[in-house]
């Protein structure tokens, strides 16, 4: 098997969708009325699965977590610590939710991280000075 892409359920499409293209730049790869919309970022597909579209295809209720969580984190690097910095600046004028504003970790990596308009975590970082 090979990784081809990962995907997240999502309560509303139309927010999402202008969130990861306007916001963090990921490319639509169609409709973004459809049940599963295709982004692509960087060579990865990354989807994004409406959550009653799914259930009603799978035949049965899931459990999601409400607010910001730490299900999961979506991880971006960019260039050096000063993109880092640049990029969060970027992305919470546009409209992310802040979570940690940058830091450089005692292992090297100047890291943030930011929440999606749904409470799914994305790190921004790098672990070139």
């Amino acid at each position: 098997m090979r990784l081809d892409g990962f995907g997240i359920f999502v309560k509303d499409m139309e927010i999402m969708v202008r969130f990861y293209r306007d916001v963090l730049g990921f490319e639509i790869k169609e409709d973004e009325n459809a049940s599963n919309v295709f982004l692509e970022k960087d060579g990865t597909l990354f989807l994004l699965y409406r959550r009653t579209d799914f259930e009603k295809m799978i035949n049965r209720p899931l459990g999601y977590a409400n607010g910001v969580n730490g299900h999961y984190e979506i991880a971006l690097t960019v260039e050096n610590y000063a993109k880092v910095d640049l990029a969060f600046q970027t992305v919470i004028a546009k409209g992310a939710t802040p979570v940690l504003e940058p830091t450089t970790e005692p292992w090297g990596q100047r890291t943030c991280y930011i929440a999606d308009p749904e409470g799914n975590l994305i790190e921004i970082g790098s672990f070139n000075p």
